[in-house]
């Protein structure tokens, strides 16, 4: 089983993460922001992943620090789960629709963290979530996971289904990229010697 606990306390935030990248896609989510929890139920249960997070943050302040050492910690979880990466398909894609909403997240384990995030919210806010930690959530994630990820949505007028679309392809892709490959059984994936 590739599996992993991280525990990521700092003067803002004190959060644990345990993930299992071979799982059903169980969960336990509390990170003291609902829509987040929402969002992360989303990679759960699209990439089969077994998540339990549980955050506690400066949320009196507002939802930054939480969100982003959130995708931090998961980042990080994901690192240690997936190991040296041998056997691994590497790439993963996914295009998720809902309702008037499509976007396409891609993933390579390329041990080059970067993000291109190409999400136009239609609004600032969905319910009391800053649509601008999205991105932040992600880029703590690739950053501390090792990734390179490309979120695009391509089209939606609903920013909660622009957001969800974002985090069920990310589920989704991930799903993809840590697949074992048969063929390539016991191979670290490379890219000119470096991953």
């Amino acid at each position: 089983m590739r599996t992993a606990e991280i525990t990521r306390n700092t003067n803002e935030t004190q959060i644990r993460v345990a993930i299992n990248l071979d799982g059903t896609g169980r969960q336990q989510i509390d990170t003291g922001v609902p829509f987040l929890d929402h969002m992360l139920d989303q990679i759960a249960r699209h990439g089969l992943i077994d998540l339990d997070i549980k955050a506690v943050g400066d949320l009196h302040i507002d939802d930054h620090h939480t969100v982003e050492d959130v995708g931090i910690t998961l980042g990080q979880a994901i690192a240690q789960a997936v190991g040296n990466k041998a056997g691994l398909r590497r790439y993963g894609h996914a295009y998720v629709p809902l309702d008037e909403a499509l976007s396409r997240v891609v993933i390579d384990f390329s041990g080059r963290p970067g993000l291109e995030f190409h999400v136009p919210f239609t609004r600032a806010r969905i319910g009391t979530f800053d649509v601008d930690l999205t991105r932040e959530f992600f880029q703590g994630l690739v950053n501390h996971a090792g990734i390179t990820m490309h979120i695009d949505n391509l089209r939606g007028i609903n920013a909660h289904h622009q957001c969800e679309t974002v985090f069920k392809a990310c589920g989704r892709a991930l799903r993809m990229a840590v697949e074992f490959d048969s063929r390539s059984e016991g191979v670290i994936p490379s890219t000119k010697g470096v991953l």
